[in-house]
């Protein structure tokens, strides 16, 4: 056989190599790890289909968000799932409300963490949406902006560093960022979900969260997992009304919608690995179907390769110990 001129495979004999010619690299500064506050004192209850999961109060959580944080991750992403849910979803409007209270006690404790809060009505609700609920059960999208502009607020004043409405609403980011400026909070970023589509991965999730809906489900405002386009007009109209940084979810059944936005838009681009993705290779790996360790890191890796500079996941606080 003729020897060859072009042999990639040069600076592949070696890990020193691979390091060195690598393209993607991960870092613990780009990871943010979601959390789940629940009400009472001294709870930490596990998530049955997220193995190694759980439920906080605000006392255990501050002190989970402290492992967290002495792991080099730079932000966690909080859920509340409050015990009083009503149609108005009051309990996320309240300055003492759940979320409020986790985000106060953990900025407290942990000031160099930052503490994103999700937005959206349905952890909150008794309804499980992500509006409110209008007319023959359709659900209403301007009073519910309004209802959302007004817990980004009370989240903000709780001392979140980042907003991160989830809901879908149209037209929520713009009113949102109009809100918040005026009142003297201009410098709280939006993180916006972006491109979230109405996705089967997020079964895990809603035990955790306590939010799946009582009824129907959340195709009419969420995107349909078929379309591309209308993902990229999503993330342009976002970045349009004041969006800080724009999100996909989930992400590695869109890594070319990640791609797509990441080729687009001149904002940070987030890529949320989600609750399904993380049950899928907890499960198959405590089979001894996969090498657990390895896979994480490659579904992190792809996520980053697409175009993701920040990605939250499951995984934040092991990944970042193992890249630090």
């Amino acid at each position: 056989m003729e020897s060859l001129t072009s042999r990639p495979r040069r600076t592949r004999q070696s890990d020193l190599w691979r390091r060195m010619v690598r393209e993607t690299h991960l870092r613990p500064e780009g990871l943010v790890y979601p959390m789940f506050v629940v009400p009472g004192r001294g709870q930490r209850r596990a998530v049955q289909s997220m193995p190694g999961i759980f439920q906080h109060s605000v006392d255990e959580a501050v002190g989970h968000a402290r492992t967290v944080a002495a792991a080099g991750v730079t932000a966690v992403l909080l859920f509340a799932a409050p015990e009083r849910k009503d149609k108005e979803a009051s309990d996320a409007l309240d300055p003492k409300g759940l979320a409020a209270q986790a985000i106060g006690a953990i900025k407290e404790a942990c000031p160099d963490l930052m503490v994103w809060a999700d937005v959206c009505l349905c952890g909150a609700t008794d309804h499980g949406h992500c509006g409110h609920i209008g007319p023959g059960g359709a659900i209403d999208n301007d009073s519910s902006v309004t209802t959302l502009s007004q817990v980004a607020l009370n989240y903000a004043r709780a001392g979140a560093d980042a907003v991160a409405p989830s809901d879908m609403m149209d037209g929520r980011v713009g009113a949102m960022r109009a809100l918040l400026d005026a009142s003297g909070r201009s410098s709280t970023p939006i993180v916006a979900y972006a491109a979230k589509y109405a996705s089967s991965f997020y079964g895990p999730f809603r035990e955790a969260a306590e939010c799946a809906p009582r009824f129907g489900d959340r195709a009419s405002y969420q995107q349909d997992p078929a379309d591309a386009r209308e993902a990229l007009r999503e993330v342009l109209l976002d970045v349009d009304e004041g969006a800080d940084i724009v999100m996909v979810k989930p992400a590695l059944a869109y890594l070319d919608i990640i791609s797509l936005v990441a080729g687009t838009v001149h904002v940070p681009v987030a890529a949320y690995q989600v609750s399904g993705e993380y049950a899928m290779v907890e499960a198959a790996a405590a089979r001894g179907w996969l090498d657990r360790d390895r896979v994480i890191i490659e579904t992190l890796t792809a996520i980053r390769r697409a175009g993701a500079s920040i990605i939250l996941s499951y995984w934040a606080t092991e990944a970042a110990r193992r890249l630090a």
